[in-house]
């Protein structure tokens, strides 16, 4: 019989962390979790994980959890991820979301070099492109800290896999969103709004340009092929998207009429929100995930729409 396997997730708290974490309990797995904020536990079905408090900018910290953890797998879901984080306090990005990533390739090398790394990256390598779709041999043209310091840890994962022979990936995630999505970002303000709006708790939404597009899918989905990754024989970078896209525009018309409602009489433009100007439209070619890993998403876009609508109608009630 296998002996069971250990991985530890940090951002584990977060969106991606907290699907990642059931994926892998219901895969039998040992799971730890870091997070920049206080230790504690989290239950996970019948498992209790146990997650530490860990300091991604401490070198001797990231040291001492690997040597001593030695865990099979390592995700490194941590980052400064909000859209309101992509220019502010550059130094603090790079120092969680690349320098971090060099940290984890570090201690992995010096203390368990068995151990499969994955690190999450963005869409946002690829925002200053010149081409659609992206994929992993897209021109790396990021126009903002966030999407900088990103690079830097794709850039030298790769370097440790040919200089060290690491297992170490890059998962280059387009946008992915759930239920469990703050509601400070879009997709979760259009589907509250819609469901408060119905409910006769709201009168309007307030959004930006309509017609930008995103390639959007279901962080569940995602999740699964970050795992894949550290399952596959080598490790290698990969997109991860769906390879279409849709306007903002698109998901207030079916978050709307899934309540009973037509956005155009409740969504308001704003033009002061602002907001990027996307000089290419960031699309995802996720063919190499698709034919070395064998993953498919299984949440399409109409799907993840309902899918956020259902959750704060869920809340709505339980608030009631």
């Amino acid at each position: 019989m296998a002996s069971q396997k250990t991985a530890l997730i940090t951002g584990i708290s977060g969106q991606d962390g907290s699907y990642l974490a059931e994926l892998l309990c219901g895969q039998g797995y040992r799971v730890l979790g870091a997070s920049h904020r206080d230790s504690g536990q989290m239950h996970c079905g019948a498992a209790v994980i146990d997650i530490m408090k860990l300091d991604l900018a401490d070198t001797r910290a990231v040291n001492e959890v690997v040597a001593t953890t030695r865990p099979d797998e390592i995700y490194n879901l941590a980052a400064r991820a909000s859209s309101a984080q992509l220019f502010d306090d550059p130094i603090q990005t790079a120092e969680v979301n690349g320098v971090a990533t060099v940290r984890f390739l570090e201690a992995i090398r010096q203390f368990s070099s068995a151990t499969h790394f994955c690190q999450a990256a963005s869409s946002e390598i690829f925002a200053g492109a010149k081409t659609t779709p992206q994929s992993e041999t897209t021109e790396i043209a990021p126009v903002n800290s966030y999407g900088a310091a990103k690079a830097y840890g794709l850039h030298m994962i790769r370097m440790y896999r040919e200089r060290y022979g690491l297992h170490a990936s890059t998962a280059i995630l387009f946008n992915h969103e759930s239920p469990r999505r703050e509601e400070h970002y879009v997709t979760r303000k259009i589907a509250k709004a819609a469901v408060m709006i119905a409910a006769g708790k709201s009168d309007e939404l307030e959004l930006g340009n309509l017609d930008s597009r995103r390639d959007w899918g279901y962080a569940g989905d995602y999740v699964n092929a970050i795992w894949r990754m550290s399952q596959y024989a080598v490790g290698d970078d990969y997109v991860i998207a769906t390879g279409e896209t849709h306007s903002v525009r698109d998901f207030c018309k079916i978050a709307f009429e899934y309540v009973g409602l037509n956005y155009n009489d409740y969504v308001k433009v704003n033009k002061s929100f602002g907001g990027r100007i996307d000089t290419v439209e960031l699309r995802g070619n996720p063919g190499r995930a698709e034919q070395q890993l064998g993953w498919r998403r299984s949440v399409d876009f109409p799907g993840l729409v309902k899918m956020l609508v259902d959750a704060d109608r869920d809340r709505l009630k339980k608030a009631e």
